[in-house]
């Protein structure tokens, strides 16, 4: 759906191909009955079909496909929607961002490469990110001397904390709020698992007792993590909305073949006037959520001064489409659609995840009422 030259086509055949050899519905199944859905091998080869580093310039060992990274993984964000599928792709490409824009040459060399490889993988605590979409109630103090810092305090709902190897938090210091990336192998890195209603993601609290790091494992200079957060929070938005369109699309196609084969009184369900009525409101919805996921990846991914703005006003609008129109879906599967042995359910936990993942649907529309509101946010 969201490619557009020729090299991006063969980069989402390749990477569907991987997804429905790997992750078809059975195996998505059969994954969420597992205490851990991460398999570091498919990972590895995630990693070499260049799904860790669209988001990494080329001088520090990344690359895109069409110039923009960000479009770029909106196509395999895309099709991880449409498969539900399972993998650290959010938190990994986050942090990987965030090491290709600010980290230092040594982060770069050690860190990001790893992730880059896919040796390694990473997890983002957005929890502490800014604005109209923070939670006061989870914080992270830093105490510095010479050489060391020590952090000390909670972040919540983290993806993929319990297979990562780097953690990305900011942490309030003196000079201000600033990254710091932490290894989840230091002493005092603390775990509690989370119930989600995504199947095959899994969320851990991430408590830090007094976990001492040396002190160039700051992110970025001391005191920029706000405007840090707010990027990084516009890049997960984007993948977000790829997921979101893939999940949407899926309970689409799923649900007009349904009501195109399916009779009652003799007739097709979509010979109905009222039944036609509906399914052309998706597929307005759907192809309208599309236009502005990529609209923002362009945006986001260029760096155009109305980025912020599309990011929000993309979440804004599928956050709220996106869970009402599969629940649609599956009221028109009638009463098979309720049940979990339909495949319905999946796609629904998937988007309504997304869709609140990184802040509602309202809050998302707050954060664009203020942009909106100065100069830069004004959207071209």
């Amino acid at each position: 759906m969201f490619a557009e030259t020729e090299d991006q086509e063969l980069f989402e055949r390749a990477a569907a191909r991987f997804l429905e050899a790997h992750y078809p519905v059975a195996r998505v199944r059969a994954l969420a009955a597992e205490e851990s859905t991460f398999e570091p091998a498919r990972w590895r080869e995630a990693a070499q079909l260049g799904w860790t580093t669209l988001l990494v310039p080329e001088d520090a060992g990344g690359g895109s496909i069409s110039g923009n990274g960000l479009a770029d993984l909106l196509i395999v964000t895309f099709l991880f929607g449409r498969h539900a599928a399972p993998g650290p792709l959010f938190g990994t490409n986050a942090v990987a961002a965030a090491l290709g824009r600010w980290g230092s040459a040594d982060q770069h060399a050690g860190p990001l490469a790893e992730l880059v490889a896919g040796d390694a993988t990473g997890a983002w605590a957005h929890a502490s990110a800014g604005g109209p979409l923070a939670k006061p109630s989870r914080s992270v103090t830093a105490a510095l001397s010479r050489d060391t810092v020590v952090l000390s305090g909670s972040a919540g709902a983290v993806e993929s904390a319990a297979d990562a190897t780097y953690l990305l938090v900011t942490a309030a210091e003196p000079a201000g709020r600033t990254q710091y990336l932490v290894p989840f192998a230091a002493p005092g890195v603390e775990l509690v698992p989370l119930r989600s209603i995504d199947l095959t993601r899994r969320f851990h609290d991430v408590t830090l007792r007094d976990v001492e790091l040396p002190v160039d494992a700051r992110v970025g200079r001391a005191g920029a993590a706000a405007e840090q957060d707010a990027h990084l929070l516009d890049v997960a938005a984007v993948m977000a909305l790829g997921e979101i369109v893939g999940a949407v699309d899926r309970a689409f196609g799923m649900t007009l073949e349904w009501t195109t084969n399916r009779y009652s009184f003799g007739r097709p369900l979509a010979s109905y006037q009222e039944i036609k009525h509906r399914m052309a409101d998706m597929r307005t919805h759907l192809e309208a959520g599309a236009a502005v996921a990529s609209r923002a990846a362009l945006a986001v991914g260029t760096g155009a001064p109305d980025a912020r703005s599309w990011a929000s006003a993309g979440m804004a609008y599928l956050g709220q489409h996106a869970p009402e129109d599969i629940q649609d879906c599956i009221q028109l599967h009638g009463g098979i659609g309720v049940t979990t042995d339909h495949d319905l359910h999946l796609f629904l936990r998937r988007a309504v995840l997304d869709a609140y993942l990184f802040g509602s649907a309202t809050a998302f529309a707050q954060r664009l009422g203020m942009l909106v509101a100065t100069t830069e946010g004004v959207m071209a």
